[in-house]
């Protein structure tokens, strides 16, 4: 089990005060917070190893260099890549899915041709692909969600044709907190030899990755959700595939050659990192992966697993309450609204009382409209989140049901 009372000390920031009230923050799936750790590498990066990476003969420069490709090791480890090649840094899971959709999107389709998201998709994992339709007359093809908030497996499999060419879809949703199952859904499409992205943004902090085994072309995840800075993130790719797409951006990094007549290209991985890396970034997301390595993502799944069980139960106690997304594997997230009070109004004077919630669309539109709602609250669990916190959140809860 993990020791959350020794754990709270790493998080200064749980010792906050908010209205008077002790902070209690359940808003892990935005962002998580960081621990002293994480902060104290960003500031021993700026204050002792701060130089320009690559290329640099000065000892500053090659010392950040290595700790930058030591991040890129790091990161590789952690996932169990095949390589460092194939670890590309970039600012976030967003800009992982657009590089995607851009660079592979540019490459191998053509008008016509059919790319599959799913219903509980993020925005980041639909714009982009939405974006490339402009340029390509791609067409979308959707896998229905299920009342239980699973993804119809069935329909899945009756959507590809001759003119499929990808598919996107995420490992945990951000709303209803479903663990999809990817490995089926990667082996599915592979039969068809379609390639697969994984956006993992909300499950990497929760649950074991090993990209070889789950077999994903591409995966994607930011370092803020994962206990680590904000502004940095991860594309995994295999090999045979990063070597093939063309540069996402063009400038310095990412070439071997340039004059006016012809430029060539670096080699993996720095082809699809133009400019200067956030190599601060890169080395602090390297502690906090190693500081949930410490912790150990069972035990963080299991701590996490138990506060779910014990938040639904007693959030289902509530009358009136509907929680939405009830599938079989589930990540720590509930999202909910309580008879026909506002989910807005509902947050904000939950944040009146100290709990920090989420309101909203959650940037799942598409998902809203399929349970018919405009929005819901949404609180979700971290390693740091206690029992404790969960019999304020239910109270204080309780208390504003009865404002109505």
């Amino acid at each position: 089990m993990l020791n959350t009372e020794q754990i709270r000390k790493d998080f200064p920031i749980l010792s906050r005060t908010v209205y008077g009230k002790p902070l209690v923050y359940l808003d892990n799936a935005a962002t998580t917070q960081k621990p002293v750790c994480v902060v104290d590498k960003i500031t021993e990066g700026y204050y002792h190893t701060n130089a320009n990476v690559h290329r640099g003969v000065h000892f500053l420069s090659q010392e950040a260099t290595d700790a930058h490709e030591a991040a890129r090791r790091k990161v590789q480890t952690f996932i169990h890549a095949a390589s460092p090649a194939e670890i590309i840094f970039t600012r976030g899971t967003t800009e992982a899915i657009n590089l995607v959709a851009s660079s592979f999107g540019g490459a191998f389709f053509e008008d016509g041709d059919e790319v599959i998201l799913s219903e509980m998709e993020h925005h980041a994992n639909i714009v982009p692909w939405q974006l490339l339709q402009h340029r390509r007359k791609i067409k979308l093809r959707v896998i229905p969600v299920l009342e239980n908030g699973e993804l119809d497996m069935e329909a899945y499999r009756s959507l590809f044709n001759e003119r499929t060419r990808f598919v996107s879809v995420c490992h945990m949703s951000n709303v209803l907190g479903t663990v999809n199952p990817v490995k089926e859904l990667v082996g599915i499409a592979h039969r068809h030899q379609v390639p697969v992205l994984i956006d993992g943004a909300q499950s990497v902090p929760h649950l074991p990755v090993d990209v070889q085994s789950l077999d994903a072309d591409f995966y994607v995840f930011s370092a803020h959700k994962i206990y680590g800075p904000t502004g940095i993130g991860v594309l995994y790719g295999k090999e045979k595939w990063l070597g093939q797409m063309p540069p996402y951006q063009g400038g310095g990094e990412m070439i071997a050659h340039v004059s006016f007549e012809h430029t060539t290209y670096n080699e993996l991985p720095y082809k699809f990192e133009a400019g200067t890396p956030d190599y601060i970034g890169t080395t602090a997301l390297a502690e906090a992966l190693g500081y949930v390595s410490a912790a150990g993502l069972s035990r963080i799944a299991e701590h996490e697993q138990f506060l779910l069980r014990y938040a639904t139960e007693q959030l289902l106690a509530i009358d009136g309450l509907r929680i939405y997304g009830t599938a079989r594997e589930k990540g720590a997230v509930i999202s909910f609204n309580v008879k026909d009070i506002h989910h807005y109004d509902m947050g904000m004077l939950l944040d009146k009382l100290g709990v920090a919630v989420r309101t909203g669309h959650h940037c799942a539109q598409p998902l809203m409209r399929r349970f018919g709602i405009e929005g819901t609250v949404r609180a979700s669990f971290a390693l740091y989140n206690t029992q404790e916190e969960i019999d304020v959140f239910v109270a204080a809860l309780k208390r504003v049901v009865a404002m109505f």
